[in-house]
């Protein structure tokens, strides 16, 4: 009895304690609900302001950084741009040169082995005969100014050169803004008066005036297109002599490319066609019929178009100062003559009876790539696969609103105005 009545004590003050703390628990959530109606964790704004500005400070750094990333990769993006562009053009002038090595290498092995001495011939198909005449030896006293002039302007002993008076003074200026667009440094205007000398040094384009020639500046300041076109032969021999190949350019022609990049350099004289497709260009058979001859009507001619004497390039070799020579001659003593027909007859006429033909070799250029403008308005702008390619040059030579063509032809080529060239008529009108 004594033990069951301790334990019920023990039980009684067990619930009493329980009791008690739940009542002062009770009592402690009364009065902190009354007393902190938010809670005890409170929110201050101050620490929440605090807090916010320094994730905006963090942000802001942040960005500033990056902001400040982005114009260093920009500014190394450029730097890596224009040295990759300088890299490219020394890979191109590199290119340039090898390829003159090369071409150097094989003209001058062929050289050696027919201008040395005797050999026996080859095994059939293996015997080629020389191409390529050695040039002259130059000489510097023929004209010691230009000698000057040429050692500042030509790469690689070769350049551009055209003859230009006021007269054309517009079309000249698309000429050397057309150069000067592709990156061609090597290339001289030789000014036939004085207004043209000032132009192209406004223009700080190369430019050469010779020393006063009664014929030559008659001719020069007043002349028209094919008069001023038959003085280049004589004025071209100086620049053969004092040893520098030259591509002689009218003014009326479009430059999309760098020309020097695109020639053989094996012959003589290398010019551009008035031909319009393979056979006109390159040369056919063309039969003739003569229907009283029977058996015999058939008669087989080779025919092939013109070279065009505004633009060829010609090399300082003998055969090519005898050219320009026999042209020239003829031109003074023939009065209506014209310089294209002249120029062609020397080249292509074989010896005959009363007469010694020239022995210079000669190479046709790509008619595409060297273009004249009657395959350009007949042929290719109408061909959707031809008038993606782009040509060397565009020459303007068979039409006679040139200026206008011209500017065309740098819309359609160089802007990418697709229909530039629509509003103009195959030929001339």
């Amino acid at each position: 009895m004594a033990v069951s009545g301790r334990r019920d004590k023990a039980q009684q003050s067990l619930r009493s304690r329980i009791a008690i703390a739940l009542v002062i628990g009770v009592l402690a959530g009364c009065l902190i609900a009354f007393y902190f109606p938010h809670g005890l964790i409170l929110s201050y704004p101050s620490v929440r302001n605090h807090r916010i500005g320094i994730s905006n400070i963090q942000v802001n750094s942040s960005s500033c950084e990056s902001s400040e990333h982005i114009k260093t990769l920009k500014s190394e993006f450029v730097s890596l741009s224009e040295n990759n562009s300088k890299l490219k053009k020394q890979i191109r002038d590199l290119k340039h040169k090898l390829q003159l090595v090369e071409q150097g290498k094989d003209h001058a092995e062929k050289q050696f082995l027919v201008l040395g001495e005797q050999h026996k011939a080859g095994p059939f198909g293996t015997v080629k005969a020389l191409r390529t005449n050695p040039t002259v030896l130059p000489n510097k006293s023929v004209n010691p100014r230009l000698a000057q002039i040429l050692e500042e302007v030509a790469v690689e002993k070769e350049l551009v050169v055209a003859l230009a008076n006021s007269n054309v003074k517009d079309t000249l200026e698309v000429w050397f803004s057309s150069i000067k667009r592709v990156g061609i440094s090597n290339y001289l205007v030789i000014a036939l008066d004085d207004h043209i000398v000032e132009f192209c040094k406004s223009n700080d384009v190369p430019v050469y005036k010779r020393d006063p020639d009664k014929g030559i500046d008659a001719v020069g300041k007043t002349g028209g297109n094919h008069a001023v076109s038959g003085l280049k032969f004589q004025i071209l021999r100086e620049f053969l002599q004092l040893g520098y190949s030259v591509l002689l350019s009218d003014v009326d022609i479009v430059y999309l490319q760098n020309p020097f990049n695109h020639l053989y350099r094996d012959s003589d004289v290398e010019s551009m066609t008035d031909g319009h497709n393979n056979m006109t260009a390159y040369g056919y058979n063309d039969v003739f019929d003569e229907p009283e001859m029977g058996w015999a009507r058939y008669a087989h001619t080779m025919r092939i178009w013109v070279f065009n004497s505004g633009f060829f390039y010609i090399r300082p070799t003998l055969a090519s100062i005898e050219l320009l020579d026999r042209v020239a001659d003829r031109l003074a003593r023939q009065e209506n003559s014209w310089d294209q027909a002249v120029f062609n007859e020397e080249l292509f006429f074989p010896s005959h009876p009363g007469y010694d033909g020239l022995h210079a070799a000669k190479r046709t250029m790509d008619f595409y790539m060297f273009m004249n403008s009657k395959v350009l308005f007949k042929t290719v702008r109408k061909d959707d696969k031809l008038n993606k390619l782009k040509p060397v040059i565009v020459h303007v030579n068979y039409h006679p609103n040139k200026l206008e063509r011209m500017k065309a032809v740098v819309e359609f080529y160089v802007d990418g105005k697709r229909d530039a060239l629509d509003a103009f008529p195959d030929g001339s009108e």
